[in-house]
């Protein structure tokens, strides 16, 4: 039975089941009844695995098929009607062109099959950031993440009332999992998604990439708001007061260590402690008091398993020791609990691998594969799907409608020897400069080039929805509106090395000891040093305390030098993006950009 009488929500759901054409149509209410009865019908039938439910309870298991492990770029695109105004950064296709080669693939997709229709809200229910989604699916599995990640059921449709037309439309069907017949489509003018032939998260929750920052930029460009790739922290200093800070980073540059970071002793001694609000996207919008006010649209973290454990991530594996969905990692036959790389160094003996497969795991994991490389039990991209209130840093104003004021928005990347550990820009402008400059360096591991430069602006570049020069010059009008009352805005890299490749800088808990620098710039408590590319610390207002055996002063100094000639080929670097990937290739620079490298630049020559 539908949930809502709004006209719009009950003509669009028709129009999808009349082109494919579901056996059955089941409204999902959110309850925990109905919750309960698709999860045993997903265990019943093999598409879930139930876990330990004394170890691990509430929790369940999903694998997916090997051709359907990851996000596909290649197959994700923007279909608006002019070629421009997608940009150099997205894949683009004419809507109509797109509409008439993919309905012939979704007739009749769902024979068989059970329509779910799953409205939900991104961000709090009645909060004025909030908005609305209903996304139609064929996988219990979509439905049973999508209860994790948004606010689902009846509920999500207050926001919307009984006349709005303001929802997105998410049409999706795994179909036959086919890869060459895979697409992730948005049409932003329509504000509707269509995912077909995949089964895979980052793909099929179409709230998540989809929605909370693809349709969501295009919507905040049009609306007067900001979709970003960041999560929010709050630093609760010991006389009680809390400082809010947004962060963007790239991928493998430490977002969700950060989002919920443990203060070092001495910093917890002295009562600080670091709230997550977080751990991947913000919505931002100015507030009645002409502050930036930010909210994590999702309800869940879709984090990636290997590498997180005890040490590295503390409060995200405790987030995921309950009511979670685990995907594509390793399972231990003998407890049915799970497994992935860098959890422990005890691979399960009695392990299923994550194609399926029972095997000895030490074994398994000390025999070298086609690429040389030893052999996974878990898939490296393995997810936990996991409810944002087990966190055990969850801020107290996770659910604030009004979302949280921000003070601080901080870059990052992964460089070896460029960018200080930490520096301010001059201005919100020169701070949009730093943001469209963010990059990091491959590691061996990703390629066999090491400190090849990928540019990744904002650390939005595969999640823009229009135009990248738009999406600049968005920025730039959003400090306009918010003039005097605009966040701060840093740039940090964790990253720095020394000669013979060794990071230099503790990183992890100790970052806050960064952050700690960064409230009071914006409080400003501490005064800073000029230089070419922004204001540095004073080399003792870095506070190292605990830590000086690591943190010499000859590696302070070193951590925030600023070397004039590698300087000057960064910014000859960024001409060249501006100008041969960006420009050349459709995207608007904004003029208030190339200015900002001309003043680099002559400061540099001084």
């Amino acid at each position: 039975m539908a949930l809502t009488k709004n006209p719009n929500v009950l003509k669009w759901v028709d129009e999808m089941v009349a082109l494919t054409k579901p056996d059955n149509v089941v409204w999902i209410d959110g309850s925990d009844e109905q919750l309960l009865a698709l999860r045993k019908e997903a265990i019943s039938t093999g598409e879930m695995i139930e876990l330990n439910q004394e170890k691990l309870p509430g929790c369940i298991y999903h694998r997916t098929q090997p051709n359907d492990v990851a996000r596909v770029e290649d197959r994700t695109f923007i279909c608006c009607k002019n070629k421009e105004d997608a940009g150099p950064t997205n894949n683009w296709c004419d809507p109509q062109e797109m509409y008439a080669k993919l309905t012939p693939m979704y007739d009749g997709a769902m024979k068989g099959r059970t329509m779910y229709v799953i409205p939900y809200s991104m961000g709090p229910i009645g909060s004025p950031l909030a908005k609305v989604g209903v996304e139609v699916t064929d996988s219990i599995y979509v439905v049973l993440n999508m209860d994790i990640m948004t606010r689902m059921g009846k509920d999500a449709f207050e926001n919307l009332g009984e006349t709005s037309n303001d929802f997105v439309r998410g049409l999706h069907s795994k179909a036959n999992v086919d890869p060459e017949n895979r697409y992730i489509v948005h049409f932003p003018e329509d504000n509707a998604i269509w995912s077909i032939n995949s089964a895979y998260g980052g793909n099929v929750l179409l709230g998540k990439k989809c929605f909370a920052l693809r349709i969501a930029s295009y919507q905040g460009w049009k609306e007067g708001w900001m979709a970003e790739h960041m999560l929010i922290l709050g630093v609760k200093k010991p006389d009680g007061e809390v400082k809010y800070i947004t962060a963007a980073f790239p991928s493998a540059c430490g977002k969700t260590n950060l989002a919920m970071l443990i203060p070092p002793t001495g910093y917890r001694e002295a009562g600080y402690e670091v709230y997550t609000v977080g751990d991947d996207i913000a919505w931002m919008k100015q507030g009645e008091d002409g502050k930036l006010y930010a909210i994590n649209p999702e309800n869940g973290f879709f984090g990636v398993a290997p590498g997180t454990n005890d040490k590295s991530n503390h409060n995200a594996l405790a987030s995921a020791m309950k009511n979670s969905i685990f995907t594509n990692v390793a399972i231990n036959n003998d407890d049915m609990t799970v497994w992935w790389e860098g959890l422990d160094k005890n691979p399960p003996v009695n392990a299923t691998e994550w194609k399926g497969a029972k095997v000895n795991g030490v074994e398994y994991t000390s025999t070298l594969g086609e690429d040389g490389k030893p052999l996974k039990l878990a898939h490296p991209n393995s997810r936990f799907t996991a409810p944002a209130e087990n966190c055990p840093c969850i801020s107290p104003e996770f659910n604030n409608p009004k979302g949280v004021p921000v003070s601080a928005i901080v870059f990052g990347g992964r460089r070896a020897s460029t960018t200080p550990l930490v520096y301010q820009s001059f201005d919100w402008v020169h701070g949009t400069y730093m943001g469209s400059a963010v990059s990091s360096e491959t590691t061996a591991a990703a390629t066999g080039a090491v400190g090849v430069l990928r540019h990744d602006p904002m650390a939005m570049k595969p999640f823009i929805g229009y135009n990248v020069g738009d999406y600049w010059k968005h920025w730039l009008d959003m400090g306009e509106k918010l003039g005097e009352n605009a966040p701060k805005i840093f740039n940090v890299n964790w990253f720095k090395q020394d000669e013979n490749g060794n990071f230099i800088w503790p990183g992890f808990g100790d970052n806050m000891r960064v952050l700690d620098w960064i409230i009071k710039r914006c409080e400003g408590k501490v005064d800073a040093v000029e230089t070419p590319i922004g204001y540095l610390p004073k080399k003792e207002d870095i506070n190292i305390e605990g830590i000086e055996d690591e943190v010499t002063p000859e590696i302070m100094d070193k951590l925030l030098a600023v070397d004039i000639d590698l300087w000057k080929k960064e910014i000859a670097e960024m001409r060249r993006y501006y100008d041969e990937d960006i420009a050349a290739k459709g995207g608007r620079v904004p003029d208030a950009l190339r200015a900002q490298l001309d003043k680099i630049e002559a400061n540099l020559n001084k």
